[in-house]
Formats: C-alpha cells, sequence, structure tokens
C-alpha cells in the first residue's frame, strides 16, 4: 500500500468537521514548498529574459 492509498483511507474515518483542517495543512504543505525555490533562480529571471526574449532565440527554438 502506499503512502497515498493510506491517507485516502484515513480520511475516510475522519469526522467530516476534520476535513477542513487536513485541507488547510495540505495548502501549508503546498506553500512551504514554493518558498523553498532558491532564491537566486527567481533573480536571476529577469537578468536572462533579456537574453531569451528575442527574435532569435524564438528562431533557433522553433523547430523543437
Amino acid at each position: 500500500m502506499t503512502d497515498r492509498d493510506a491517507l485516502l483511507r484515513e480520511l475516510d474515518f475522519l469526522p467530516p468537521q476534520s476535513l477542513g483542517e487536513v485541507l488547510d495543512f495540505v495548502g501549508y504543505l503546498k506553500q512551504k514548498r514554493a518558498r523553498e525555490v532558491p532564491e537566486t533562480m527567481l533573480l536571476s529571471e529577469a537578468a536572462l529574459v533579456k537574453d531569451w526574449d528575442t527574435p532569435e532565440e524564438d528562431e533557433a527554438w522553433a523547430n523543437l
């Protein structure tokens, strides 16, 4: 049995009012993962777009 299967099975036994808490926790985990993106990657994107967003680049990648 996978972790996903076990989690889904456990959800069947929770009272309906607890499902909102589980959903909130899942949202928290998603936000936590989103914050794990290295800041340098986000900062470099704006600088690199100047090189990437050109007609020459568009032509070079057009066949893919």
